[in-house]
């Protein structure tokens, strides 16, 4: 049921922000556009900087990504999202290895990450990027608390965070399009790829931590 609920309100929320931004905002993604683009040639790497130093100020990703689509549409935009989001997982992950317990504090989470990532880092990365059921800064921060090669970490990250990249972009630039059909099916791509974490989050937590048990039997 719980998961249902979860469903539903996810469709109402999206269907919400169709009817609201077509009824009433006419929306402003044009003025986020018009900000970024009058910096000009700059204006990319501004925004790329922008987004590497995001896990600093703890402000939302989601907002950066869906202003990169709108800004530079969905093929430069997810590049450029993918470019921003990289670097600011370095800047975690690498903050984290050179400060850690200064940086990073103790938690259960924490220890449950470290353990999953030491064990086949590469692996788990890739598989908490594809399906973020923890919260992407934690995992960058946990994963430098281990011996994981930073080079292992950052390539499962890039290939990891392609498919959320593309329905942030896409979502974000079908907002500047008069073509309704176009944000119907940027809705529906957005929303299908925000459902598969929640119907799969129990069986993927399942899945690594009881790899994480098994592990630790064979250790002892």
């Amino acid at each position: 049921m719980k998961k249902i609920a979860r469903l539903l309100l996810l469709v109402f929320a999206a269907g919400l922000l169709i009817w609201f931004n077509q009824s009433y905002v006419n929306i402003s993604p044009e003025m986020i556009k018009g900000w970024i683009l009058s910096l000009g040639a700059v204006g990319p790497v501004v925004y790329i900087l922008l987004y590497t130093v995001r896990p600093l100020t703890l402000f939302p990703a989601s907002i950066l990504s869906l202003a990169g689509g709108l800004a530079f549409g969905p093929i430069s935009g997810m590049i450029y999202i993918m470019a921003g989001a990289s670097g600011g997982a370095a800047v975690a992950f690498f903050l984290s290895r050179t400060f850690g317990r200064r940086m990073v504090p103790d938690s259960e989470w924490i220890g449950s990450l470290k353990r999953i990532i030491e064990k086949n880092g590469f692996l788990y990365v890739l598989v908490l990027r594809i399906l973020p059921i923890v919260n992407f800064d934690l995992i960058s921060y946990a994963a430098g608390l281990t011996t994981i090669r930073w080079g292992s970490f950052l390539l499962a990250t890039i290939i990891g965070i392609i498919p959320g990249t593309f329905a942030y972009s896409f979502l974000g630039s079908s907002f500047t399009s008069d073509n309704k059909m176009i944000i119907y099916i940027a809705i529906g791509i957005f929303i299908i790829l925000a459902i598969i974490p929640i119907l799969f989050r129990k069986k993927m937590k399942k899945w690594l931590f009881s790899n994480q048990e098994n592990e630790v039997k064979k250790d002892a």
